[in-house]
């Protein structure tokens, strides 16, 4: 018999599956509305205040700068929807740049190259996935190891060596524009990927199966869903998009670098809870994890043209991080206080 996988927290009372149906709908359009606010706003006046942010050059290089957070931010909205969260993918991305070059350096073409580092990218999603799933243990604990683990992994691999002769075509399509505008052509295949996800999450069983295991794993598992296999399964995922976000990293800056990507794990995070999905799971939309990619990136760009350190930066996004925890669950809280007076008021003769 299966045996139910240990959550970040999983609520205290099951949810049936319309509650979950409905109580998706009538968050994630709000909160993703409100996420799009903030960033039509801080567009408007970082437009208006700082030199350069509108120009079309500036809006490629911020563009730039989100794909690789947008990327692996699809599969973690995933994961986190089921109750789960991966912190190693800024490491897995890491080690998928420093194993880029150190094949490149050993004689292999840069399309086995390609081809190997998304191999390794499943086999380091399996690792996280085996010690969750199979082992039953907390992924915040085993992926604060791997995190850990594969940064070191990518250290030994080239050191303090930084890989900069890759193919020129390669480099230059990383960072080519779409002709005739200041569109990046490597956002191309991140709008299919986002289109791809959104369906399948929104708009498929496989994906009311995700909130219904956030909702309550325990219940999801005796409703016939393979809950094991499903995180598994988004763990390979979220690995192998991670080592693809390695690859684009290395190209777009032609370097390949053990510390490609540090730190990077906090500006997913914040993205996905930003966006609307719940650390708890069973709660969340594409939509709004899409806008707090793009918010989160314009703020970055912008800030960072009107000079102000990277610390402070790194100091916005974790408030960001931890407004996205705390606000939604207060709304959250003060919803279902509201539902318990109405139905008290129903009650009384």
């Amino acid at each position: 018999m299966e045996r139910d996988v240990v959550t970040l927290d999983d609520p205290p009372v099951a949810a049936e599956p319309s509650e979950v149906d409905s109580g998706r709908r009538r968050f994630a359009p709000s909160w993703a509305s409100a996420v799009v606010t903030a960033l039509i706003l801080a567009a408007a006046v970082f437009s208006f205040t700082v030199d350069g942010f509108a120009g079309g050059r500036n809006l490629s290089f911020l563009l730039l700068d989100v794909v690789a957070i947008g990327v692996i931010a699809l599969p973690l909205t995933l994961v986190v929807v089921t109750g789960e969260i991966d912190l190693s993918v800024a490491s897995t991305l890491g080690l998928s740049s420093a194993l880029m070059g150190k094949l490149w350096l050993s004689g292999f073409t840069i399309e086995l190259s390609v081809v190997l580092c998304l191999v390794a990218g499943v086999v380091l999603g399996l690792v996280n996935g085996f010690f969750v799933t199979v082992l039953g243990l907390p992924s915040l604990a085993v992926t604060i190891g791997t995190l850990a683990l594969y940064r070191g992994l990518a250290t030994v691999l080239l050191g303090d060596q930084a890989v900069a002769d890759f193919p020129a075509e390669w480099t230059r399509a990383a960072t080519a524009d779409l002709p005739g505008t200041p569109i990046p052509l490597v956002l191309l295949p991140l709008l299919v990927l986002v289109v791809l996800f959104a369906v399948l999450l929104h708009y498929t069983a496989f994906g009311r199966t995700l909130f219904a295991m956030g909702a309550n794993a325990e219940a999801a598992r005796f409703s016939g869903v393979s809950v094991r296999r499903t995180k598994l399964l988004l763990f390979v995922a979220t690995g192998v998009i991670s080592a693809l976000a390695g690859i684009y990293w290395t190209l777009r800056y032609a370097s390949a670098r053990g510390d490609n990507g540090t730190g990077l794990e906090l500006s997913v995070v914040a993205a996905v809870l930003l966006g609307g999905v719940s650390i708890f799971g069973g709660r969340g939309s594409m939509g709004g994890v899409v806008a707090a990619v793009l918010l989160l990136g314009t703020l970055s760009n912008g800030l960072r043209l009107a000079d102000v350190s990277a610390d402070t930066l790194t100091i916005v996004t974790g408030g960001l991080l931890i407004v996205s925890v705390v606000v939604p669950n207060l709304l959250q809280r003060a919803r279902a206080a509201r539902q318990r007076r109405d139905r008290a008021h129903a009650l009384k003769p």
